[in-house]
């Protein structure tokens, strides 16, 4: 789905990075990867395995949110910073695909930071078909961690 002509940049992930979203270390995780637009945005191809269904054919409502909450995470994490998730809005619009029967139905996960203060980096994600219609949409508030001394 990601278009050839895009100039995208791969992110990095820690190899043994056990998060459900995207670490490659979770044998029951999402194995989400990311890549890095020129405008600032972070952009994921991504197919919801039928495991993770709602109802049948079509993702459950956390894991869209998973989705949502990933791209967001990494559209902070683009900056350098890590944060986590304080606030998380969804708004469902259309019922996503899963993979069905094996048939992999790809959407693709957008993120971007609309803006930051101090600790706090507000950030808007999106998901879309392979037609680029909106399927769900999400704002969220993360909070920068620091690690004590």
């Amino acid at each position: 789905m990601t278009a050839t002509n895009e100039n995208l940049t791969p992110m990095a992930h820690a190899a043994q990075n056990r998060c459900f979203g995207c670490g490659e270390a979770n044998p029951v995780g999402l194995h989400l990867k990311f890549f890095l637009a020129e405008d600032g945005t972070v952009v994921c191809d991504a197919v919801v395995p039928d495991s993770y269904e709602g109802p049948q054919g079509y993702a459950h409502g956390g894991i869209i949110a998973t989705l949502l909450d990933e791209a967001m995470s990494k559209a902070v994490r683009s900056r350098g910073v890590v944060a986590m998730t304080a606030k998380l809005e969804v708004e469902y619009k259309r019922p996503i695909p899963s993979s069905a029967a094996g048939e992999p139905r790809p959407v693709r996960l957008e993120g971007r930071v609309a803006r930051s203060e101090g600790r706090k980096h507000w950030v808007e994600a999106r998901i879309v078909d392979a037609g680029g219609i909106e399927l769900a949409a999400g704002k969220g508030l993360f909070i920068e961690i620091r690690h004590r001394a």
